[in-house]
């Protein structure tokens, strides 16, 4: 991913259309190796002065004077006019023009261009009209073009700001130093960046872990929810792994140190939401290409109107007035802003969701989605056991998860997890366990308030010759579920069935896509039954079971190969090749590194809900940026050729004044249209 990004970044250094506040464009003003934070509070102070200066610019205008009935005239006036605008076009306009200049060094004339374009001709032209050439100035267009512009910038990137600005909020919350367990059993404080791969730290109750690392001893409940979403704290013991920056809630912790640094979940979360801001929108490539058209259109409409004007009989003057006016007109602020907001909202809005944008075509694509292929262990099921069904034999149903967990306290074994998990559901009280024993592959067995409990496996019952109800046993197994009996004194008293839990959440979200008719799918290397049980669960009716993990990309192929648009969602690393073979490609947040890598779009709280609110989103995007497109090309389509003159014979003739103004008023609608975007 490293080299990725940093290609990416690479490539984003030199293609100044893709995004308008390219790095390169503010190098000229100060910014190299600055922030994005610098960036947006530097547009916002130019904003703010540009702003100041053009009210006196708006006053003493002749223009505007005009429009509004106002004479106010002075010695020099028109020199002071000179002078402030000059300041606002070197000030205000600077990022725009030092964009054009590289732009154009690269033959590759695009948004900055055209905006440079527009104020460079209005300023000129303008500075000779102050200095004796007949014609109107029309310095208080550039200004208020300039302000316009920094708005845009300004919000835009606020926009931006506000979906890193989340995950960098992250970074502070991870510890600066962390406990270091030396060869002696001593500890040492040392700061995060002197740790070492391999290296055991110890972490208390109440601490942040501060690396992502796997327990070597001690067991804990760990607070997860800052990087995962999940409110519960997870139960995590020996063997285990932890995330850097998670709250270590009850015991104290040996942790082997596995990644440090920018390898953390941490950082790498963190990296993906730059990705996502950096990977290109092919919207916004369109809106790029316009804008070099709309350049080449701007000069060539700019220079047809001239000579036309020239050729039908009329003064130098009125041509190159004339020729200004559609130069200046022709820069779509509208159009460099139309995508470029609606990413920036969209990109906020979807981290605000939970939802990390990797790759920002796919997430575009995402609304064309009819298919949803879900891996079902740790994406539809919460990949832990829990209590299904309990059979009693002639007892309460609490008393058998009463002998049950209280024996299994002792147990590290998933099942043991579920039982208790069910006792604590139950609230009942436990008693305390003696001499506890595990029996490998039978099960195990303890002493219980002086009563011997066992919780065993079918393979005891049958060696044993314990009768049992072997019909719910057989129902039970069909649908893949794992049994336990209990015995107590060797009498059996129930039997307990656990399954690999269902999220809540996959069952809503099943129903969400089917009313929006996008059909499920689920993938599993489960066997046919368990996969049944849990298709039947959740309303599935399409079910591939038994894939082995170098197939399932086959099966993704096969679902594409009926016309399908399809989304596949996993978690693990036998995920990653249907995850790249997909339309797009969804990864659980919690799952492992390598199916995040490969996905186009991660779900930071693992909830397969979001997967409906990708596509809502995506369709939402995809709307408004079309909006914004049309707005700000309609624009240019109606008012190029009315100020070019083409109704000059009727003596309709677009004024520079009325140009500017729809010219702003196209830009407004297109910046308060993306603001307007809503994730539902």
């Amino acid at each position: 991913m490293t080299q990725e990004h940093h290609n990416n970044k690479h490539e984003k250094h030199h293609e100044h259309g893709d995004k308008e506040h390219d790095h390169e464009s503010h190098e000229h003003h100060g910014h190299e190796g600055h922030d994005h934070g610098a960036m947006v509070e530097d547009f916002k102070k130019r904003f703010y002065i540009s702003l100041i200066v053009t009210v006196p610019i708006l006053i003493l205008s002749p223009m505007i004077q005009n429009f509004i009935g106002l004479d106010f005239v002075f010695p020099y006036d028109q020199y002071v006019l000179f002078a402030l605008a000059t300041f606002v076009f070197f000030y205000g306009g600077w990022p725009f023009i030092s964009g054009a200049i590289d732009e154009l060094k690269q033959k590759n004339p695009g948004m900055m261009t055209l905006i440079g374009l527009a104020i460079v001709v209005a300023y000129v032209y303008s500075s000779l009209v102050v200095f004796g050439w007949s014609g109107r100035n029309f310095f208080w267009e550039l200004a208020t073009l300039i302000d316009i512009m920094l708005l845009g910038h300004w919000i835009e990137m606020k926009s931006v700001m506000g979906a890193s600005n989340a995950l960098q909020e992250l970074v502070k919350l991870m510890p600066n130093e962390a406990h270091r367990l030396e060869e002696n059993g001593e500890t040492e404080d040392v700061p995060l960046n002197e740790l070492h791969s391999d290296d055991l730290v110890l972490v208390k109750p109440g601490e942040k872990i501060p690396v992502d690392g796997k327990i070597t001893d001690g067991k804990s409940a760990i607070d997860e929810s800052m990087l995962t979403g999940e409110s519960v704290p997870v139960e995590k013991g020996t063997e285990d792994e932890v995330i850097g920056g998670s709250i270590n809630k009850e015991g104290s912790l040996t942790i082997q140190v596995k990644k440090t640094g920018n390898d953390t979940y941490l950082s790498q979360v963190i990296e993906l939401v730059q990705e996502a801001q950096n990977s290109k929108s092919r919207a916004q490539d369109f809106a790029n290409r316009a804008a070099k058209w709309l350049f080449y259109l701007a000069l060539g409409a700019g220079i047809v109107t001239f000579i036309v004007w020239i050729a039908i009989g009329y003064s130098f003057d009125v041509a190159l007035e004339r020729m200004v006016t559609v130069m200046v007109i022709t820069c779509p602020h509208a159009l460099g802003l139309a995508a470029p907001l609606v990413v920036a909202v969209s990109t906020s809005l979807s981290a605000k969701q939970g939802l990390l944008i990797r790759n920002r075509t796919q997430f575009e694509n995402a609304r064309n989605i009819d298919a949803v292929i879900f891996d079902k262990t740790g994406t539809l099921t919460k990949g832990e056991f829990g209590v299904t069904n309990i059979i009693s034999n002639e007892h309460e149903e609490n008393d058998v998860v009463y002998w049950a967990a209280s024996v299994e306290q002792n147990s590290e074994h998933p099942l043991a997890r579920g039982i208790l998990e069910k006792a604590r559901e139950q609230e009942i009280s436990l008693g305390k366990v003696e001499d506890f024993e595990s029996i490998t592959g039978k099960g195990l067995r303890g002493s219980v308030d002086g009563r011997e409990v066992k919780v065993m496996s079918p393979g005891y019952m049958k060696n044993e010759g314990i009768s049992y109800d072997t019909d719910s046993f057989n129902e039970l197994s069909k649908e893949g579920k794992t049994v336990v009996f209990v015995l107590l004194e060797d009498q059996f008293i129930g039997m307990i069935a656990l399954a690999d839990m269902v999220r809540d959440s996959a069952k809503e979200a099943i129903e969400e896509l089917k009313s929006n008719n996008i059909h499920s799918v689920m993938l599993t290397g489960d066997n046919q039954k368990v996969a049944n049980w849990v298709a039947k669960q959740l309303d599935i009716e399409e079910v591939y079971a038994e894939v082995l993990p170098d197939h399932k990309s086959d099966k993704v192929k096969e679902v594409q190969s009926q016309g399908r648009k399809v989304a596949m969602t996993g978690d693990g690393i036998n995920d990653a090749p249907a995850l790249a073979t997909a339309d797009v490609g969804i990864a659980i947040g919690s799952g492992t590194d390598v199916a995040v890598e490969t996905a186009d779009i991660v779900l930071v709280k693992s909830n397969p809900k979001d997967i409906v609110s990708i596509v809502r989103l995506s369709k939402n995007t995809y709307k408004k940026m079309v909006q914004n497109l049309w707005w700000a090309a309609g624009y240019n389509i109606f008012a190029i050729p009315l100020a070019a003159g083409v109704l000059a014979p009727i003596g309709i003739v677009l004024s520079p004044a009325v140009g500017a103004v729809l010219m702003s008023l196209s830009t407004v609608v297109v910046a308060i249209n993306a603001k307007l975007l809503r994730a539902d």
